[in-house]
């Protein structure tokens, strides 16, 4: 195994290529819980499951990008990243249409922003997150963002998957998620450009790198939770959303 610290940095377009086939081998749209989800073989109270756990982590987004920003000197990174911050926290913005969605399969929104019933392993894995990002360096901070890579092309399949597959799904509903495929292209074209422009040396990236396999892990881990609590074995624990019996 080459040294990182002697090794020499990787050209732009093999350091963007090992960033990509992260996603490729780790993006949680090859979890089977999704692939449940897209399949439309999942029932309303699964749906609702993830719809609530997921509300966990869209809520903490404005607090990682908040505490990300304040590592930041540059004004002009700051002006470019506070915009994450409104499209998910401002008005008629990417929480308020998460919960419509909630509203949308049956959920009770005050329920949901109560975050009461969400699963101790959700939690969890989002609070390490927003440490993560806290904690870490800028560059580590922005790299871990990357999973933007792949989220455009996951929202385009899953908005035809819900749309065939479940009742609930509508322009209002899915509303979220054609949003956001606009907003992630924009967003990762900036934190890619830093990444690249910033990871001069072997350590950096192969630090980015890293950042970026914690952030896949973070959002796996959800999905083991789900599956585990909700399809298979099915033990949900104590305090966590119960659905009603279908």
């Amino acid at each position: 195994m080459s040294d990182p610290l002697t090794s020499e940095p990787w050209s732009p377009a093999e350091f963007e290529a090992r960033l990509r086939k992260i996603g490729e081998e780790r993006y949680h749209s090859r979890h089977p819980f999704h692939r449940l989800l897209h399949e439309g073989k999942l029932t309303q109270g699964q749906v609702q499951a993830w719809v609530l756990n997921r509300y966990y982590y869209q809520s903490r987004i404005p607090m990682k990008d908040a505490a990300l920003m304040s590592q930041v000197e540059d004004p002009e990174f700051r002006r470019e990243w506070i915009r994450r911050i409104h499209d998910h926290d401002g008005t008629e913005g990417g929480i308020d249409r998460w919960l419509i969605l909630a509203e949308g399969v049956g959920l009770d929104p005050d329920y949901v922003r109560s975050t009461e019933g969400v699963l101790p392993a959700t939690r969890f894995a989002v609070d390490a997150y927003v440490r993560f990002v806290r904690d870490k360096s800028l560059l580590e901070a922005v790299a871990s963002s990357l999973t933007e890579l792949f989220a455009p092309d996951l929202h385009k399949a899953r908005i035809a998957a819900l749309l065939e597959n479940y009742a609930f799904a509508n322009d209002q509903t899915l509303a979220y998620f054609r949003k956001r495929l606009t907003q992630a292209p924009r967003d990762v074209a900036f934190g890619l450009a830093f990444v690249q422009r910033e990871a001069r040396t072997r350590e950096k990236q192969e630090a980015a790198l890293a950042a970026l396999r914690f952030k896949t892990d973070v959002l796996w881990a959800q999905l083991d939770a789900l599956y585990f609590a909700y399809v298979e074995p099915g033990l949900v624990p104590p305090g966590a959303f119960v659905p009603k019996t279908e």
